[in-house]
């Protein structure tokens, strides 16, 4: 299925920076790694770092799937609001979870500061209620998060308007936050598992899965077997098919970014990236060459031909609500384009085994807005799992919730 349409602009930007081979042999290796975007690269790289041979096979080129079209908004704030996440499971597993990912944004900080081209970059996050109906729930949202200890301050109308031109009825100011270009995040790190002894292989289609007490084979659509003791499914949504039931469902989101603007016409945007209470949510952040990056309007539609040709109307949409937000901004769209993605009912992940597949077949579905995040969280989640020690997250963010 075409993951894209458009003009992502990590691709146009980046190119195909590095030639992966496509696998012509059979091979063995401890773990396999089906999918070659940034979740199976932070997951590979992971597993490489800490002494396992690891190969990835990627059915198109590399970073060329979902990744491609992610605007990489990092963030600790699940789309799912804490107050509610611990409705659902306990105030303690939701603090688990949004700490998860306070700290994964640590975590990506040191792991691309060796990179020094990824445009890894600190922010602060603005989240803003679209109308006096929601204003309530997101105060309490603040005071929740205030007495759990998180870096968060309360902005009302009047302090928001000053400090940030924004006429809305109240926001949190949050950190941590960052930014990344997360295709040329997934070269890099996949570059560095090749470089260390790892295989990496696009072009390379999963046709077969087939599992032993021991191990699993791997059967590619050229014929080729890789045997490996486990197999790590972060094929997006594509893992859906190698699993006895669905239990997620597909959206697509909308895109569009500028050209470069000057650090005046961009003012506080620079270092701030802001969203907001409704859903689907508008939200903007900065590039490192000064590009305004503006997304949202997600839509049920997950037909390509379909969510293409509704690009062009979407980004005039998109275009609309900034014009009420900030009306003088002023900008040039540069490239527009959509991804399909799929979330979950409670906007928390998957990772782990499932019960219809064993234990050797893992997956790795870092569903939702928070995507990189907790594909960060995920990838120590699955080592863990594979080297058979505990993990905090390990209950929460397994298929047993769905039980």
């Amino acid at each position: 299925m075409d993951l894209k349409s458009g003009y992502p602009y990590w691709a146009v930007k980046n190119g195909l920076m590095h030639l992966f081979p496509r696998l012509d042999q059979d091979l063995a290796c401890d773990v396999v790694v089906v999918g070659g975007g940034i979740t199976g690269a932070l997951v590979a790289d992971e597993l490489h770092r800490h002494g396992h041979d690891v190969a990835v096979l990627e059915q198109r080129d590399v970073g060329w799937g979902s990744t491609s079209a992610s605007t990489a908004l990092l963030q600790y704030e699940i789309d799912t609001h804490l107050v509610d996440l611990a409705k659902q499971y306990g105030q303690d597993q939701a603090l688990l979870a949004y700490r998860g990912c306070a700290g994964a944004i640590d975590d990506l900080a040191a792991l691309a500061k060796p990179f020094r081209d990824v445009e890894f970059a600190r922010q602060d996050s603005l989240y803003y209620a679209s109308g006096r109906w929601q204003a309530r729930s997101v105060r309490r949202e603040f005071e929740l998060r205030d007495a759990s200890g998180f870096d968060v301050e309360w902005l009302d109308a009047a302090g928001l308007d000053a400090r940030y031109g924004i006429d809305a009825p109240g926001a949190i100011l949050t950190r941590p936050a960052a930014r990344v270009d997360p295709y040329r995040l997934a070269y890099r790190l996949l570059m560095r598992v090749e470089a260390g002894g790892g295989r990496i292989f696009d072009r390379t289609r999963v046709a077969d899965l087939q599992t032993a007490p021991r191990g699993v084979r791997v059967v590619t659509e050229d014929g080729c077997t890789v045997k490996a003791r486990h197999v790590v499914m972060a094929a997006g949504y594509a893992s859906q098919q190698w699993l006895p039931r669905r239990v997620a469902r597909n959206r697509s989101s909308y895109a569009f970014i500028t050209d470069p603007m000057s650090p005046e016409a961009l003012g506080f945007l620079a270092g701030t990236m802001v969203w907001e209470s409704s859903r689907p949510y508008l939200y903007l952040r900065s590039t490192a060459d000064g590009r305004l990056l503006v997304g949202g309007d997600d839509d049920a539609i997950d037909i390509p031909a379909r969510r293409d040709a509704r690009v062009g109307k979407k980004q005039a949409r998109l275009q609309q609500k900034i014009g009420k937000l900030f009306p003088r901004l002023d900008y040039v769209p540069a490239f527009a384009w959509a991804g399909t993605f799929a979330e979950t009912a409670d906007g928390l992940p998957f990772f782990g085994a499932d019960p219809g597949r064993g234990p050797r077949v893992l997956f790795a579905m870092a569903y939702g807005g928070n995507g990189i995040t907790y594909s960060m969280m995920g990838a120590g989640l699955l080592r863990a799992t594979i080297e058979r020690r505990r993990h905090p997250l390990a209950a929460l963010f397994s298929f047993q919730r769905l039980d």
